[in-house]
């Protein structure tokens, strides 16, 4: 720090005059670029195979150099071995991105032998190829080529046949040093453009008459304020039926010199993606069958240019910027004069017409670990008022692209645009041509004039937008554009899923299996006495197995003998069965362990006396430590074992739900927190414990709860998920944004982790994060959907199959009985046919429904949705009157002439009927919404509440009432709740969750009437709600108040038989004692109390129990357990005292 500081200070003490030396920066000097030619094969001259050749090196318009002559023999290579140096200047900005995008193109040339009388030497050029410096741009130093020369046309190499040696040449290019520094790797970029091609043009383009050249062109950023257009200028209008290859080759933007199969990159091909997987705007199922006839049917302009960007850390800030102002980036098509061939006459260049743009959202290329984005893009008619609000750029590129492809044109050589064959009339045509254009662009002028936003025509002033005649075709004509952007490095990284992990465990550790032990000698010898009572109890009980029988009912004293041959036979036992040496096994560890800490051996030892004065030290102490460990566990008694409790997890979660849906809080969090203390390593007792707080607004707790549940499992989705939630709560967004990433890393097809990230993403106000997490839940929504409707597909096929086989064996039956000549019945006609012509529907939109039906769909109804034609009354008419149809005589002929001669249609096969695209049953949001209502995360369900009623796919349908009605409840608020549930029950009457809500609504505003009138509807539906138990306990609860004692036991009853609790027996109980059931009743309140021994009211009615069935004892306990557990009911407690006071006893105070 010193020393700069000095140094700065030196520099203000600098004079003047030598201010400047030490202010210039220091530039890196020019580094030489190296290609060194090493040696050609397979070479074929003008005269055979043995050729002279010399290699003419450029690059762009430069010569580099040209080698000297080499003879060229049969199977041999030419050692060539000839380097044209290139020299990289870095003062230029922009040297690295033309090194990128320009090839070296390497023309090889035969030196023909002179002729008599013949002065100079005649040359023929053979071929050419290209070499790609890209690879020292992306900091190689050296790479090495094997390139294929391409033949020019008329030369020797286009005889070789197609199976035969391919012409080749090795290259190795290199450098001294790297041309990217360390930053300049790590920070900066390369931009690879494709253009494909313009589908789908305007209908006023033809093949015939003149022609014209195509170009497209985008800005890109050079610097951080300036950005440069980049053309591409090689368009091409192409016929229909000119199919374009299924494995395209990209051609380079800048070819040079390059002719023939040289102007396409080497090993470079334009991929074959798929629709689905696309970022343009034309992927949709309506867009395909246009897609596919625009590329099938109709002309285009093909590109297919590939140009590479190289962008610094100043262009990559800029470019990234510019991308979060303004997602969408201009890419400008023109159609522009073809150049004429005559020099001098500039009149029309750079004029450019029909003039459209396309937008290209690229908003996925800041989607984390995003580098490439590939689509077809609408083409909209160019203005500058469109521009500006689409891009917020005031003009585009248009004029100085057209100028910049014009030049291009003019200098390539290799032009793509067709000759007009024949002279007959050339003059005349090419006097109109001219004129043509001349007017044209006079037209065309006036219309750039006429569409610029500084205009000062009417329609401007009126307020009105410009319009583009010319463009607007590309509009009505539905034109799309092809392209390609990718990058090297994304611009938003990804962060790996190490790194969340790691991340997590920084804010989670994780707990380990198994706690630390202590180790110690106090310890071990602890453990050796566990283990020699444990090895001693297992021994007891293989003794008592085999003889305890014989002890109980031998009475007589034992002898010496008797016991001496038992003893025989249970080590006989132990030994042939295996269990001594399971044994020996059990107690090794610990014997290791008295060993290393006691005694603090380690190591071998290398005497062997020592050996065995150690072992017999460590025998008798052994054996002394196994009779104090005996005569510590083992006792004359034996001990009462340990009961099993009788409610395992399940129980204990059912239960806590019905005491948080009763509103007893106390007694659910007692259940949970004793599951929790049965099994402390289970992260789902401390998920649902987090779930519950999170209910009661108890964010605190919830938080650890979920830290608890994490650090058991690291990779639990729900938790993550729930504490990425209780983050966002407490204003830590970024740990949020770590907990929401690392659930996409555990499970990357989640629709629920990708879901609840875009969730958050729009919480934080982050657009494009919750667009791409939006997408991806999209796609895997589809994804699903496709995969259901197959399995099904594959089902019914099956049934179809077995079916088919089972009628074949039947007609086989019956030709059999008939001697072959049964008439064809009606069962025929209803036959499946081949899955090809009959294919059941996989479309889910026919079975939409309400959400409730979606979420817990049975099998029968998921059949209902795929209903095949066979098995529906209706479609089975239809089917069968389609297929009477096709049975026409006159269906199976065609007319084949003018007499009406009728020829069979077997060969003229209908196509298959395209299936339609499965949909999925419900929206993205939906799913996690049931999910969120589920765990009580009450905010981000609000967030998707409002997602999903503006989704395609979503919108107020009843399942969005019914789960806006649910939070409502879970909120308490009661009046919108029943709003939502009336606006439901109109779009389905018969929907029974919408009618239990409802029920609960009533029954928590203590209308007791309507939400009996709910329940009762409710239960009797053929199909149940999503919660029965509640609605059976709170309807049973209804009558016991109405004094209807019979339909409470049998309701109550109901619950028992579905999910018997606690609650639901002491309602059986109740029940049964004032029908005077009271055995009954003592038997239901009986199983009450073994599920639950603390509820007073239990013990309460099995003291009347007891009282009325004069039991004194029992009655007496069970008032006193009553009174002990503090119950509250005041009316129970005063009939108990009445009950008492009658009988005279049950109160032990009287």
């Amino acid at each position: 720090m010193e020393e700069r500081w000095r140094r700065y200070v030196s520099i203000f003490r600098t004079p003047v005059d030598k201010m400047t030396e030490v202010d210039v920066p220091q530039t890196r000097p020019p580094e030489p670029l190296s290609i060194h030619i090493v040696k050609a094969s397979n070479l074929k001259g003008t005269k055979g195979d043995n050729v002279q050749i010399t290699v003419k090196v450029e690059f762009g318009e430069k010569v580099l150099g040209e080698s000297p002559k080499v003879d060229c023999v049969p199977d041999t290579p030419a050692e060539i071995d000839y380097t044209a140096t290139l020299n990289c200047s870095f003062e230029d900005p922009l040297v690295l991105d033309e090194i990128s995008y320009k090839p070296v193109v390497l023309t090889v040339t035969e030196v023909l032998p002179k002729e008599k009388k013949q002065k100079e030497e005649k040359t023929a050029q053979l071929g050419q190829c290209t070499v790609d410096l890209l690879p020292l741009v992306k900091g190689a130093t050296k790479h090495h080529y094997n390139l294929v020369i391409n033949p020019l046309p008329g030369s020797p190499l286009e005889t070789i046949p197609p199976e035969g040696p391919k012409p080749e040449m090795e290259v190795v290019i290199s450098v001294q040093e790297s041309l990217l520094e360390g930053t300049q790797i790590d920070q900066g970029n390369l931009m690879t453009l494709t253009i494909e091609s313009l589908y789908s043009p305007p209908e006023s383009w033809t093949m015939t008459g003149s022609q014209y050249a195509y170009a497209a062109a985008l800005p890109i950023p050079m610097s951080a304020d300036k950005e440069t257009p980049v053309v591409f200028a090689n368009g091409a209008l192409k016929p229909s039926i000119d199919k374009e290859p299924p494995n395209r080759q990209k051609k380079w933007a800048v070819p040079g010199s390059a002719q023939g199969n040289s102007i396409y990159i080497p090993e470079s091909f334009l991929p074959p993606d798929n629709i689905d997987d696309e970022d343009g705007e034309f992927k949709s199922k309506d867009d395909r069958e246009h897609r596919h006839t625009a590329e099938t049917e109709k002309l285009r302009v093909s590109w297919n240019t590939e140009r590479r960007c190289y962008l610094d850390s100043l262009a990559t800030k800029s470019f990234q910027d510019k991308i979060a102002k303004c997602r969408y980036w201009p890419v400008e098509v023109m159609r522009l004069p073809q150049p004429a061939a005559a020099k001098g006459k500039k009149d029309d260049e750079g004029s450019i017409s029909y003039h459209g743009v396309a937008f290209v959202n690229l908003a996925p290329l800041l989607y984390p670990g995003v580098k490439r984005i590939r689509g077809a893009y609408k083409v909209h008619a160019y203005t500058d008022h469109a521009m500006h609000e689409k891009t917020k750029r005031k003009t585009g590129f248009g004029e100085e692209a057209g100028k910049i492809a014009f030049n291009i044109l003019n200098r390539n050589s290799a032009s793509p645009f067709p000759k007009k064959a024949g002279k007959e009339g050339g003059e005349k045509k090419e006097k109109e041509v001219k004129k043509g254009r001349a007017s044209s662009i006079a037209q065309h002028h006036e219309h750039e004039a006429s569409q610029t936003i500084k205009s000062d025509t009417g329609s401007e002033m009126e307020g009105q937008p410009p319009v583009n005649v010319e463009g607007q075709q590309y509009v009505d004509a539905k034109a799309y554009v092809m392209l390609e952007i990718s990058l090297t490095r994304p611009l938003i990284p990804k962060r790996p899923p190490e790194e969340l992990a790691r991340r997590v465990a920084e804010y989670i550790p994780p707990r380990p299996l198994f706690p630390k032990r202590t180790d110690g000698a106090q310890r071990a010898v602890e453990d050796f006495h566990n283990q020699v009572g444990s090895v001693a109890n297992l021994i007891l009980d293989e003794f008592r197995d085999q003889f305890g029988d014989l002890l109980k009912v031998d009475d007589e004293p034992q002898t010496v003998e008797a016991m001496e041959s038992r003893r025989q036979k249970l080590i006989y036992e132990l030994n042939s069965s295996g269990k001594y040496f399971a044994f020996k096994e059990q107690l090794k560890y610990a014997v290791v362990k008295i060993v290393r800490e006691k005694y603090l051996k380690t190591s071998a030892f290398e005497d062997r006396q020592e050996l065995q004065t150690f072992l017999s030290e460590l025998y008798v102490y052994l054996i002394d430590q196994m009779h104090v460990a005996l005569g510590k566990f083992l006792a004359l008694e034996d001990q009462a074992p340990i009961p099993k409790p009788l409610t395992d997890s399940a129980q204990l979660k059912h239960f806590a739900r019905e005491a948080e849906v009763n509103g007893n809080y106390e007694l659910a969090t007692k259940y949970y927190q004793e599951r929790i203390a049965r099994n402390r390593n289970d992260p789902s007792h401390w998920f649902d414990y987090g779930t519950f707080c999170l209910y009661i607004n108890d964010i605190t707790k919830a938080e650890e709860c979920f830290k608890e549940c994490i650090a058991i499992d690291q990779k639990h989705l729900q938790g993550l998920l729930l504490y990425g939630v209780v983050c966002t709560l407490s204003e830590r967004n970024e740990a949020a944004e770590t907990f929401f990433e690392a659930a996409t890393c555990v499970d990357p097809k989640s629709i629920l982790a990708w879901t609840m990230l875009g969730l958050f993403y729009d919480a934080v106000n982050n657009e494009i994060g919750a667009e791409m997490a939006y997408l991806e839940a999209n796609k895997l929504n589809q994804a699903a959907a496709v995969a259901e409707a197959k399995a099904l597909r594959d089902d019914d096929m099956t049934k179809e199959r077995l079916a088919r086989g089972e009628h074949e064996s039947e007609d086989k039956e019956v030709d059999h009985d008939q001697g072959g000549l049964a008439p064809p019945s009606v069962p025929d006609i209803k036959q499946p046919s081949p899955p090809s012509s009959d294919k059941p529907p996989t479309s889910a939109r026919s079975g939409k429904g309400s959400v409730s039906d979606t979420r817990r769909m049975s099998a029968s109804k998921r059949s209902d949705i795929h209903l095949r034609p066979e098995q529906s009354p209706q479609l089975q008419g239809s089917k069968i009157k389609t297929e009477s149809s096709t049975s026409r005589p006159g269906s199976h002929y065609k007319m084949g002439s003018q007499r009406g001669t009728p020829q069979p249609a077997e060969e003229t096969e209908e196509p298959p009927i395209r299936e339609p695209t499965p949909v999925p049953r419900c929206s993205i949001y939906m799913q996690t919404i049931e999910w969120l209502i589920e765990v009580k995360a009450v905010p981000f369900t609000e967030r998707a509440l409002a997602h999903e009623l503006l989704s395609p796919m979503g919108g107020p349908t009843s399942g969005y009432h019914i789960n806006y009605a649910r939070l409502k409840l879970q909120k308490k608020e009661y009046k919108e709740a029943e709003n939502s549930l009336d606006e439901a029950l109109q779009f389905d009457y018969q929907n029974p969750d919408a009618w239990a809500l409802m029920g609960h609504v009533k029954y928590m505003t203590n209308d007791v009437e309507a939400s009996r009138d709910c329940y009762e509807r409710t239960i009797s539906f053929t199909s149940d709600a999503a919660e029965m138990h509640s609605i059976y306990l709170r309807l049973a609860s209804i009558y016991l108040q109405e004094e209807k004692f019979s339909n409470a036991k049998n309701t109550f009853l109901m619950a028992c038989k579905r999910s018997p609790s606690c609650v639901s027996w002491l309602g059986v109980g109740i029940a049964c004692y004032r029908l005077g059931e009271l055995a009954e009743s003592e038997d239901a309140l009986s199983e009450a109390n073994i599920l639950n021994n603390t509820d007073p009211e239990v013990w309460g009615y099995l003291s009347l129990v007891c009282l009325k069935t004069g039991r004194q004892l029992e009655a007496e306990q069970a008032y006193k357990y009553a009174l002990k557990l503090n119950l509250s009911d005041y009316d129970l407690l005063t009939e108990i005292q009445h009950v008492q006071q009658d009988v005279g006893f049950g109160n032990p105070e009287f």
